[in-house]
C-alpha cells in the first residue's frame, strides 16, 4: 500500500542556554513536550508555515529561522508518512503564551524532558544543540516506540 506523505514543520527556539518547548494539549502528541509546528497549508512555503505555526501556538514571531533537519516518521500500522522540516529560531518578538494547542515553557539544556517527549527526540536533539544539520527516518510501532531509525549529518547543504 502506498503511504500518504504529509509535509509538516517543527520550530524550536534556542535562546542559549534555554530551549522553548510546548506541551501539546490536543491531537497527535497530546501530553508531550515538543517544538511548535504543524501542517503546511496549500500555497504556503514550508518556512512560512513554520513561522505561522509558531505565532499561532506560542504567540511569538520570528523573522529568521534556520532549517536544521528533515526527518521522516512512519508507523508500522499506519498509512501516513510524515516529512517534518525542523527549524531552529534564536531571536523572536513577543512573549511566549499559552494557546488552545500548546503550553510553552523554557528549559535549560540539561533539563530537557526527554522522558515526556517523542522517543525519537533523544536521537536527533544532540545534532540540533550542536547546530549540525541532519536527515533522519524513524519507524514507530503501535505504542510510539522507535522500532528502526537512520540518522546522518548533512554536510553538503543538500537535503535530498
Amino acid at each position: 500500500m502506498e503511504k500518504n506523505k504529509k509535509i509538516m514543520t517543527l520550530v524550536i527556539i534556542h535562546d542559549h542556554p534555554r530551549i522553548l518547548l510546548g506541551k501539546k494539549k490536543r491531537g497527535l502528541g497530546e501530553g508531550r513536550w515538543n517544538g511548535f509546528g504543524g501542517k503546511v497549508e496549500k500555497g504556503e512555503t514550508i518556512e512560512g508555515a513554520a513561522k505561522r505555526e509558531l505565532l499561532e501556538e506560542a504567540g511569538i514571531k520570528v523573522d529568521e529561522i534556520e532549517k536544521i533537519g528533515i526527518s521522516e516518521f512512519e508507523w508500522q500500522d499506519g498509512a501516513d508518512l510524515l516529512e517534518v522540516h525542523i527549524f531552529k529560531g534564536k531571536e523572536f518578538k513577543g512573549e511566549p503564551k499559552e494557546s488552545e494547542e500548546m503550553s510553552p515553557k523554557w528549559f535549560f539544556a540539561d533539563e530537557i524532558p526527554f522522558g515526556e517527549m517523542w522517543p525519537d527526540d533523544v536521537y536527533w536533539f544532540p545534532y540540533f544543540m550542536r547546530n549540525k544539520k541532519f536527515r533522519g527516518k524513524f519507524v514507530f510501532d503501535e505504542n510510539d516506540k522507535v522500532k528502526d531509525y537512520s540518522l546522518k549529518e548533512i554536510t553538503d547543504s543538500k537535503w535530498e
